[in-house]
Formats: C-alpha cells, structure tokens, sequence
C-alpha cells in the first residue's frame, strides 16, 4: 500500500489526516480506517508505532522500533562476526569497518538506536570522525533529525569553531577535537553516537564540547563497549551498548563479544 511506504519514508513526522485525504482523495473517515489497519500491521510485524495525535493540529507519526527478540537474534549473528580471529586488533580493539559499511546491517543498528532513544527529545545527533558517521546517519535516519560531526582538527571549509582539548581514556593522551560554530544552534538535546568505546575518553570529550554550546546531552549510545576497563577508569555511567568485547587474548586472537546493556538478559 502506497500510505505505508509513505508513512515508513517519513519517520518521526507528524502527518495530518487532511494531507492523506488531499493527496488521495478520500474522506477522513476512509483514511482513519486505512491507518488503524497500517497501525497493526505495523504491531504484528514488530516495525515500529504509529502514534495518533488528536486535535486540529494532530494527525499520525511512525516512529521505527524493533522488538527487543529480534534485536537480539541479529546482535547475535553481529557479535559472531566480532569475534572472528582476523579482527583483533592492538591494544584490544576490534576491526569493525567493513562491517559499517553493510547497509543491511546499518539499518539495524539504526533502528536499534532509535528504539533505545525512542522516549527522548533529541535534536540532532552528534559523532566524531571517522567510523562513527555510517552509525549516526543510520541512526538519524530512523529518527528523522540531522548530523553533526566533530573533527579532530578544523576544517577551513567549515568556518570559525569551538575547539577542547581532551584526555583519552585509554591511551591517556590529550587530543583535540572541534565543532564549526554554525554546525550546532545553541541549547540543542543531542544523542551521541559512536562505534567503540573503551574508557569513554572520547565521548566525554564530546560532552565537554556540547557544554560550549549550552546544549543538554539527551543520550549515549555505542556500538561496542570494552568490558576490560576497570569500573573506576570508566569515565561514563549512563549509556547503551548494543555489544560488549568481554576478552580479547592477543596470542591467540580470539575475543569474546556479547550482547551489551541494551538488551536485558
């Protein structure tokens, strides 16, 4: 059905009965119908929710969800790529790229996100170069709301910025990082969106960069998280992972990644 695909294509949008009724040509009450029908369908198959707002202002928006069971069955088959021997990598990372680099798998992640996040007011999402940018986008994507992306220098293209300097959690080195000026209009609600964290070096950082702007952190949400950083290094508490690398044996190569916080089992 064509009020499907126009509903899936436009998530977290609000759309009003009078528009699907100009644009095809039928009376309210045909179209309540046809939604109540689509709102189920959406149920059932797990997709997502259709909300209804009433009122002269009101109308109906899609927000994408993904039930916790199926989330989990691909996070499973994810995290069995992850620990493919050949993806270990120094320091206990794990090569990830190609892997962010899989639409399918992108979409998942994203949908992902945008159930965790679902509740929250957010604005815009923030990431910082470079393997991050798939995982926001996918992210964004879902909640139909715009990207912004930090650099670790600035870009004379981008205009004047707001630079920070920041500690790495994990390598405890200080780097920095910048935002342009105009990239982020002041007391935004930004989700952060990365692909690893071990410390949380990095993201705090992000934070510290947001404050410069008077904006409020809505959430955080990563791809994988170390498990093999002491509770006190950690540097944040509040976060959703969608895995967690629990150990990694440099001799043999061979990791160990499971399901992370955003799944509860």
């Amino acid at each position: 059905m064509e009020m499907t695909q126009y509903l899936l294509s436009r998530p977290h949008t609000l759309i009003s009965l009078t528009a699907f009724a100009d644009r095809y040509q039928s009376a309210k009450s045909s179209i309540s119908e046809d939604l109540a029908i689509i709102k189920e369908v959406f149920e059932e198959e797990g997709i997502g929710d259709l909300q209804t707002l009433a009122g002269a202002a009101g109308g109906v928006k899609y927000m994408p969800k993904m039930r916790e069971s199926t989330a989990l069955d691909i996070m499973k088959e994810i995290c069995a790529k992850l620990e493919q021997p050949d993806r270990v990598l120094p320091g206990g990372y794990l090569y990830m790229t190609d892997m962010l680099g899989q639409p399918e798998l992108l979409a998942d992640v994203g949908r992902m996100f945008a159930t965790a996040f679902a509740d929250r007011r957010i604005d815009v999402i923030m990431t910082v170069e470079t393997k991050g940018i798939p995982l926001a986008y996918a992210t964004a994507a879902c909640l139909n709301i715009p990207v912004v992306i930090v650099r670790r220098d600035n870009k004379v293209t981008e205009g004047s910025a707001v630079s920070i300097n920041y500690v790495s959690g994990s390598t405890k080195r200080i780097q920095t990082m910048s935002l342009a000026r105009r990239a982020l209009k002041e007391q935004s609600h930004v989700l952060i969106i990365d692909d690893f964290m071990k410390a949380g070096g990095t993201i705090q950082g992000m934070m510290d960069l947001l404050f410069e702007f008077k904006a409020t952190v809505a959430g955080v949400g990563v791809f994988v998280e170390s498990g093999e950083v002491e509770l006190e290094e950690r540097l944040l508490e509040d976060y959703v992972s969608l895995a967690k690398l629990t150990a990694v044996d440099m001799k043999s190569k061979q990791s160990t990644v499971i399901p992370g916080n955003f799944f509860k089992i």
